[in-house]
């Protein structure tokens, strides 16, 4: 087996692995509803320098995907859907190239393009929201609540 192979194995099995375990997750909020927002931390950089993170907006941006509104969530922070399309495509593809015992070649191939390109993603994002904040005093999350 080739590494690139092994790579993409490895990625099959995490991907499914998480897959259950958010599942795990997601029926135990259904069994005992706790409000999700009283569990999470303020974001250390956005209080102490009023600036976003690269990370900030993460977390409205997958409450708004798992509500189905992508647009949302793509303003939040562009990366979650961008993840959530890619890492879908790629279990939904690779389960079908597997089950066909590979007579099907439609498994979406590991690439270092796709790292490179969420690196980008998660790049601008910081740059944009900030500049939105600092020099037009625009918020981009300052209306959107976690409604989980």
């Amino acid at each position: 087996m080739r590494q690139r192979e092994k790579e993409e194995t490895a990625l099959f099995y995490i991907g499914w692995s998480l897959l259950f375990i958010g599942g795990i997750l997601w029926l135990i909020y259904q069994l005992f509803p706790i409000p999700f927002s009283k569990l999470l931390l303020p974001c250390l950089v956005n209080s102490t320098f009023g600036l976003y993170c690269p990370g900030c907006g993460g977390t409205r941006a997958v409450a708004a995907l798992l509500h189905g509104d992508l647009i949302t969530s793509f303003l939040c922070h562009p990366l979650v859907p961008y993840a959530a399309i890619g890492g879908g495509w790629f279990l939904l593809s690779q389960s079908v190239e597997r089950l066909s015992r590979h007579r099907m070649k439609i498994g979406l191939k590991y690439r270092d393009s796709y790292i490179w390109a969420a690196l980008g993603i998660l790049i601008i994002n910081f740059v944009i929201k900030n500049l939105l904040l600092v020099i037009w005093g625009i918020d981009l999350l300052e209306g959107i609540s976690l409604n989980l």
